[in-house]
């Protein structure tokens, strides 16, 4: 029995893995002929399956490199410790955050455009139609009142735009230095000051940054965000002044263009009724008057509580983005039953003089009221985190 043994596992072994498969093949190909049709058709998917195992590792390296990254990075979704829901939203939606950045970097060019047309079209009114009136009909302190200040509003205006386009937000230095950090930038791989993000849009990280802002085609950052601010302010406030100086105007136009019509519709039906006394020149006085008004009217409402809001965020002494994150703080420091202190808000008056530079008594002339280049106070990378008591700059 023995002997048998050994001698029958001697012989199987002399058969190698090439050999066995090939028999194995050629006893299907013979037992073909009295297997059904379907279990003629389970043997070829076997079959199939096991040829497709075979050569699973004949794919080009690229391929399996490729796959094999993949593999990773869905498996880092699950492997680490620090994955949450932010992490798996971000992943998810970055095809669609990749979009909207790149068409917002695209139309920010459009946008300047847009405001640059708008604002040009006011102008021109402005000085056409309206300034030739007022000379007709006012009185001399009114005309010097309205020359007066809508030449300073409108110095106001484009002075603060071009600084707001033209300024850079400010970046952190992408060389080795000294200037304290909280974070590193996980697309920039540098370090991150204090209030420093990064933004998707200009593809960098931003010093103080409030929001990426389109119609500047420019990040609203440290060093540009005064003028972000004072330029809202300018064009809201010469936008009401507009609105409530040509209501009365704006009435007359429209009861002028409603009296054209009704003439128009009146010679359609055959109603006996006078011509109206508009010429082609005062149509389009009219219709210019009504465009100014509603431009005005709508762009006072709508920016004007844009300008209000980040008024409240400039007296509490935070930025759009520190909003949303001093909001969760807060809400995770009161569960654990603590006050949560914004740590650069500094009292109302004191942020303000920060923001706006004012050092001394006569800044609030020379610095607000006036067109001013000054940079801000401070270099973007360092700030002073806890409240004091007594003012910081004793204006």
């Amino acid at each position: 029995m023995v002997s048998y043994r050994k001698s029958s596992t001697a012989k199987t072994s002399k058969f190698t893995g090439s050999q066995l498969q090939r028999l194995v093949c050629a006893y299907f190909r013979c037992r073909m002929r009295w297997c059904s049709s379907s279990m003629l058709h389970l043997l070829r998917c076997v079959r199939i399956r096991s040829c497709a195992r075979r050569g699973k590792n004949t794919l080009p390296l690229w391929i399996r490199e490729i796959w094999a990254y993949i593999r990773l990075l869905v498996q880092s979704l699950y492997f680490s410790s620090l994955t949450d829901s932010d992490v798996v939203f971000d992943s998810v939606f970055e095809p669609v955050f990749w979009t909207v950045d790149y068409v917002t970097r695209w139309f920010g060019t459009v946008f300047v455009c847009l405001v640059v047309i708008l604002t040009g079209s006011i102008l021109v009114i402005a000085y056409l139609i309206l300034l030739p009136m007022i000379f007709r009909t006012y009185s001399p302190p009114w005309i010097a009142w309205h020359v007066c200040y809508g030449h300073w509003n409108m110095v106001m205006i484009i002075f603060h735009y071009y600084k707001a386009i033209t300024t850079s937000p400010g970046s952190p230095p992408t060389e080795k230095n000294s200037s304290p950090f909280v974070a590193v930038c996980k697309k920039c791989i540098i370090p991150k000051p204090a209030r420093t993000h990064h933004c998707g849009i200009c593809n960098r990280c931003i010093l103080k940054m409030d929001h990426h802002c389109p119609w500047l085609n420019n990040c609203v950052g440290h060093f540009n965000h005064r003028y972000f601010f004072s330029f809202c302010v300018a064009l809201a406030v010469g936008c009401v002044y507009c609105s409530i100086s040509g209501r009365d105007l704006f009435i007359e136009a429209y009861s002028a263009i409603e009296l054209c019509i009704f003439f128009k519709f009146s010679v359609k039906t055959n109603y006996q009724t006078s011509a109206p006394p508009h010429t082609f020149k005062e149509k389009l006085i009219h219709k210019s008057i009504i465009y100014m008004w509603v431009l005005t009217s709508t762009v006072a409402v709508a920016l004007g509580s844009l300008t209000l809001w980040h008024a409240v965020l400039i007296s509490r002494g935070e930025t759009s983005i520190e909003r949303h994150i001093n909001s969760k703080e807060r809400n995770r420091v009161v569960k654990r039953g603590g006050v949560y202190r914004n740590p650069f808000n500094h009292g109302r008056l004191n942020n303000w003089k920060i923001f706006l530079g004012v050092e001394k008594t006569s800044h609030w002339l020379t610095r607000v009221l006036l067109p001013s280049g000054h940079a801000p106070l401070g270099d973007g990378l360092q700030w002073d985190v806890f409240p004091v008591k007594k003012d910081l700059i004793p204006v």
